[in-house]
């Protein structure tokens, strides 16, 4: 098949890519910057921008099948239909979504569009402990207010669930929730990052005042600060429920966080 990766350099389309190009798929990969994408060899990689759906029909030209995203810059896309009618008119005829907290326009023009369309789901990304990994080098700590469990999933099995999808018939029309294998607090979660990389780190539970200037010292306006205490202190249910999608899915167990935590280990070791 002929597959167009959009969010290509991202945490999942990385993943992605490289799933679909193993499997000897032709992969084009959509980037703002093609000369820093750094993606493997083989894979064509054109300029484009979901944002701006002039820059897109030469991207779209001769392709079976699509992964969107449904953001552009630090915003939802805002010009799904556009980017949905160039798909349809050159033929694209199957799409996975990566979706986000809600429906943005691209799965809104999908709903009325001919393509056949699979909803990815993911709770939250094992790659979000890497917020720890400043501290941890700095500090031997980890901090945050949150300490409920949460089934984190790691980007690769997201994408493999999306290769899936592309690549096999039966998966239009189906919305599939993602997660790991279990639910994890912060602290257990520092527990795996201190065994995988053989340093002693301890878990801070912090206050609501000291989680507002941990978020702000990411840069992070205050919107968005107030969000992530809403979230710490009012977690939804549905983010610490394992679910068996991957495996249903793909035909292989979800990946723990402790190989995940293998996996970036050196993102979290402190210099000696």
């Amino acid at each position: 098949m002929r597959i167009l990766v959009t969010g290509a350099t991202g945490q999942v389309g990385r993943h992605l890519v490289a799933q679909l190009h193993e499997a000897g798929h032709h992969v084009r990969a959509l980037s703002r910057t093609p000369a820093k994408a750094d993606l493997p060899a083989g894979v064509e990689v054109v300029a484009g921008d979901l944002t701006d759906a002039a820059t897109l029909g030469a991207a779209f030209e001769g392709i079976n099948a699509i992964h969107l995203i449904t953001f552009g810059g630090d915003h939802d896309l805002t010009n799904g239909p556009e980017i949905i009618d160039i798909a349809a008119h050159h033929g694209i005829t199957r799409a996975t979504v990566l979706g986000g907290w809600s429906p943005t326009s691209i799965e809104s023009a999908l709903e009325t569009s001919v393509i056949g369309w699979t909803l990815l789901q993911p709770v939250e990304f094992m790659c979000n402990a890497l917020e720890w990994a400043d501290e941890i080098r700095s500090r031997s700590t980890a901090s945050m207010l949150a300490t409920y469990p949460s089934a984190m999933v790691h980007e690769a099995d997201i994408a493999a669930v999306a290769a899936t999808a592309l690549t096999h018939a039966g998966h239009e029309g189906r919305s599939y929730p993602i997660t790991g294998p279990e639910a994890l607090t912060p602290a257990e979660r520092v527990r795996i990052i201190a065994e995988a990389t053989g340093q002693d780190i301890a878990f801070v539970h912090l206050s609501e005042d000291a989680e507002r200037a941990r978020l702000r010292g990411y840069g992070y306006d205050e919107d968005y600060v107030e969000f992530g205490i809403q979230l710490a202190t009012s977690p939804p249910g549905a983010g610490g429920v394992v679910l068996p999608t991957v495996e249903d899915v793909t035909g292989t167990p979800a990946r723990t966080f402790a190989q995940w935590a293998r996996e970036h280990a050196e993102r979290f070791r402190a210099a000696r």
